[in-house]
């Protein structure tokens, strides 16, 4: 079989930082996440150990491609990558340990959940999980620095876009496919119509006076 080089890629750069690491750490894990925003809905975290011989064309930043780009991208990834893991961390473990830490330990389940170990792991954002026994990185924006975060931002996006869709044929009435359950002016209105289910996240809704404690 012929070996794919990175420079077949419009995104050798990507590839290129996660070379030099790789170079210096072994493995690599990228870690991103989707959701921390919405109103409803869980919040999604992905691992992904990418095949520095078999680069995937046009990754990139989820939220700089289109919806179709995402959804073709996320067959090669889930095709090709070494090993992924998604995770869904409910609106119930959200509000009990709020949006950050229940970030945290989503992001600790997918790498800990990849059927091969890395030995590096570069995470999204600016800070690591503090859980995680495997050395750690943060990376800001690193989901256009890193390919391997750009791949994991791409599974994460569209599976929790894909659960939403799902959500959406059973509540019609909220109009998830429109919104993915981010806090527009639509979805408040539709919140104060049809009341708050059990997929809300409380403690988001409770900033916004949309629910008290009895």
């Amino acid at each position: 079989m012929t070996m794919r080089s990175t420079k077949t890629s419009n995104n050798p750069l990507l590839y290129a930082y996660d070379a030099g690491q790789r170079a210096e750490h072994g493995v690599l894990c990228g870690v991103d996440e989707a959701g921390r925003g919405p109103l409803c809905g869980p919040v999604c975290c992905a691992a992904v150990i990418l095949n520095p011989e078999d680069p995937i064309e046009g990754i990139n930043d989820s939220k700089k491609l289109t919806e179709k780009r995402r959804e073709a991208l996320f067959e090669e990834i889930t095709k090709r990558a070494i090993a992924y893991k998604v995770v869904f961390i409910s609106p119930q473990e959200i509000d009990e340990k709020n949006i950050l830490w229940a970030t945290m330990d989503g992001m600790t389940q997918a790498v800990e959940g990849l059927a091969t170990q890395p030995e590096y792991v570069l995470v999204d954002g600016n800070r690591c999980p503090p859980d995680l026994k495997i050395p750690a990185q943060a990376v800001v924006k690193g989901d256009a620095t890193s390919a391997s975060i750009a791949a994991a931002s791409v599974l994460a996006k569209v599976s929790r876009d894909r659960y939403m869709l799902e959500l959406d044929r059973a509540y019609p009435q909220y109009q998830l496919a429109r919104h993915k359950g981010y806090p527009t002016a639509l979805h408040y209105q539709l919140i104060a119509e049809y009341g708050i289910q059990p997929f809300y996240r409380r403690s988001f809704l409770k900033k916004q006076g949309y629910w008290h404690e009895k």
